[in-house]
């Protein structure tokens, strides 16, 4: 049976990436407000009028509070939180890595993540109900070479979620990661272009599961990393 996300309000961020306008979609098909924040506000109008996209820069930690307070006073409510937003760099070893890239990483793939859940959590206790997803990357459990500063943020960001979920279990708050290996979108097909493109995750399918894990068949869920692999095993 599909997940009834109606009447509930949704924050995607990283809503006009690859996959976030994927999750956006699935979510509004569920029934549930979407607000997709992204660095750009590009885009919006075509997913209808429970779409209300946002620009903000959540490595900043005072826009990131400013924004959740804004969005919490105009919606009455925060019911789920989809953290899609990430980056991604590599190429080096750890011992060639620059400061500027390890920093960035961290930016994008964990201290923005820390800096909403911090905003989010509290109005989720209020509220005793939540749900939390975020996107990680099969990286972040099995490192490769070459992308540590990568790995690392990711695997992080796995334990952040983590902690979130023990730490919130009392107010009915779940919180899970998805651990998705390369993912079938056009800037991966770009840089990768005599990949076996069959063997990459679907971000539609990613976008189910998000759907899941914020409605009531993701109840029992929680403090998980769930890894979705593709054909590459």
């Amino acid at each position: 049976m599909a997940e009834n996300l109606a009447g509930q309000v949704a924050l995607v961020t990283g809503a006009n990436g690859g996959l976030g306008t994927f999750v956006a979609d699935a979510i509004l098909a569920a029934g549930a407000t979407v607000v997709g924040i992204a660095h750009s506000k590009a885009a919006g109008d075509a997913h209808g009028t429970r779409y209300h996209p946002v620009r903000a820069d959540l490595t900043d930690p005072e826009e990131a509070r400013s924004l959740i307070a804004r969005l919490t006073a105009q919606f009455q409510k925060i019911d789920i939180l989809v953290h899609v937003m990430g980056g991604f760099a590599g190429g080096a070893s750890v011992a060639q890595t620059d400061d500027a890239t390890w920093q960035r990483m961290m930016n994008l793939n964990l201290n923005a993540a820390f800096y909403v859940f911090r905003a989010v959590v509290p109005v989720m206790r209020e509220a005793v109900h939540g749900r939390i997803v975020a996107i990680g990357s099969r990286q972040a459990a099995q490192p490769a070479a070459g992308v540590g500063a990568y790995s690392a943020s990711k695997a992080a960001l796995v334990s952040l979620v983590q902690t979130v979920a023990i730490e919130n279990k009392d107010k009915d708050i779940r919180a899970n990661v998805i651990l998705p290996g390369t993912m079938d979108t056009p800037a991966n097909r770009a840089a990768m272009p005599n990949a076996n493109f069959d063997k990459w995750v679907k971000p539609g399918h990613v976008a189910e599961l998000v759907v899941l894990l914020a409605g009531d068949a993701g109840g029992d869920i929680t403090g998980a990393g769930i890894p979705v692999y593709g054909a590459d095993p």
